[in-house]
């Protein structure tokens, strides 16, 4: 199932700390690349990710990568 919306064709390229993250699959959330619930009424559901230590993450930002939710270059073929 396609996302909802491409957010940007670029990855979210965040240095993050360990723990929970929802990274937003239906491209339609304001909190990018989080999930904010805006998925509601999609059949979308957000991809939880756990985070064992501090890192440097490349969320994908048009939400087509194979890899999701990580940035795989998908958005280079949009």
């Amino acid at each position: 199932m396609a996302p909802e919306k491409v957010p940007q064709k670029a990855p979210y390229v965040i240095d993050e700390e360990p723990g929970r993250k929802a990274w937003c699959s239906c491209g339609l959330s304001a909190k990018q690349p989080y999930c904010d619930g805006s998925h509601a009424g999609t059949g979308k559901r957000p991809m939880m990710v756990q985070l064992d230590e501090a890192c440097k993450v490349a969320w994908c930002g048009c939400k087509h990568s194979e890899k999701a939710p990580f940035c795989d270059g998908s958005h280079n073929k949009l």
